[in-house]
């Protein structure tokens, strides 16, 4: 596939697996920890971003995001697109229901 192919990647599974291609050998040396740090460590920016309202930013630090979370997957082993559809898919794992239904505290 070039990659011209690859950006156009649709579902969270495609993405996950670009990731794994790209990064999985500098994230094995890496190992899980750090690259849960660098995972906590965008999480962080997109916050600031968020703080300063600045969307191009915003759009800029979720990407980073979704990266670095599929880098953790792809070192544990998680599917992130079966996981998040087996715990989301069937609406909110709490009251079952789509929107929610239940009650902020």
């Amino acid at each position: 596939m070039d990659i011209a192919m690859e950006a156009r990647a649709k579902t969270i599974r495609e993405f996950q697996n670009l990731m794994k291609r790209m990064y999985i050998s500098r994230d094995r040396h890496r190992g899980l920890h750090g690259t849960l740090l660098w995972t906590i460590s965008e999480v962080g920016e997109l916050t600031g971003a968020a703080l300063k309202k600045d969307r191009n930013a915003m759009r800029s630090e979720a990407a980073d995001v979704l990266a670095w979370l599929c880098s953790t997957c792809n070192l544990i082993g998680i599917d992130l697109e079966d996981a998040a559809f087996e715990k989301y898919g069937g609406g909110c794992p709490k009251c079952r229901h789509i929107p929610c239904r239940c009650r902020e505290k």
